[in-house]
């Protein structure tokens, strides 16, 4: 497993359950969940169109997104509605008091 760095993309205020915002971290696009008390990153753009997943839809515990309405678990991406037949990658969180932090590898691109 590579080594990660710890990024922080938000508040635990800004996301209130079931909402979702885009961060970007050096050239990384995520999209950051929150389910009840709990945080969720995935990459930030679909695997089928390239549609950013920000301005898709949440319904519990399911991104949908915006551009043909494929599917993906938000806990682990897999993809559960076609068109979208491959996982959206998702990254570590933990939360430090208030902020929001997100694991990415050591050394992706700035």
């Amino acid at each position: 497993m590579s080594e990660l760095t710890y990024h922080r993309v938000a508040s635990t205020a800004d996301l209130d359950d079931g909402d979702m915002r885009e961060a970007q971290v050096g050239a990384t696009l995520l999209a950051i969940y929150r389910l009840g008390e709990d945080f969720y990153a995935t990459a930030g753009i679909c695997t089928h169109a390239y549609a950013r997943m920000a301005e898709g839809y949440v319904e519990g515990e399911i991104i949908e997104c915006p551009y043909h309405g494929g599917a993906f678990e938000i806990r682990t991406g897999k993809a559960v509605a076609a068109p979208c037949t491959h996982d959206l990658k998702t990254f570590p969180v933990r939360v430090d008091g208030e902020d929001v932090l997100v694991g990415l590898p050591v050394g992706l691109p700035a």
